[in-house]
């Protein structure tokens, strides 16, 4: 009896709950499919206030001004013509472009050994030592911003270096070709 007393009242207590509750059906914003939830009025106004509230909100205003405006943020002006290479120069100075890379040695003597060599060479390029490789340093030369304007520098460089490569390399572009 007590088993039957016990159950009965579990499902009034239930029941009087959900009769307060009622279904809420709303639309997904995405897809247009529909929800179907079962809540109290009281939350399902403060769910839709929230709603609102967030709709009408901007960055840098508290929740508590409902009468926001919504800022647009600025319109970035896009060029119809291709970039020149100075303008490009203008806003980035260092670029991803192209060096020749002319041999990797092993120590910083033979680095500094065939640098000489290339200047005595080609005293028109400038010649570079990459360390970041160590104990292997790469021995770079000019600065490009395409590998076919590379190509005609490379070609008299693999006279003299036959293991002579471009390489894609972060560069300066004011000293670029």
């Amino acid at each position: 009896m007590k088993k039957i007393i016990a159950t009965f009242s579990i499902l009034t207590i239930c029941g009087i709950n959900t009769l307060d509750a009622q279904q809420v059906v709303k639309k997904d914003t995405i897809s247009g499919t529909e929800l179907v939830l079962t809540m109290d009025s009281r939350v399902n106004e403060a769910l839709s206030n929230l709603e609102e509230r967030c709709g009408k909100s901007s960055y840098g205003k508290s929740y508590e001004d409902p009468e926001t405006e919504v800022k647009r943020p600025a319109k970035i002006y896009v060029p119809n013509r291709e970039l020149t290479k100075a303008e490009i120069c203008a806003k980035n100075p260092r670029i991803l472009g192209f060096k020749i890379l002319i041999t990797t040695v092993k120590s910083n003597e033979e680095a500094n050994e065939v640098k000489a060599y290339f200047r005595k060479r080609f005293p028109n390029l400038k010649v570079e030592t990459d360390a970041s490789l160590r104990p292997n340093y790469k021995i770079l030369a000019g600065s490009y911003f395409s590998k076919q304007s590379a190509s005609a520098d490379l070609s008299r460089v693999k006279e003299y270096f036959k293991s002579a490569s471009s390489v894609q390399y972060r560069i300066f572009c004011s000293e670029a070709k």
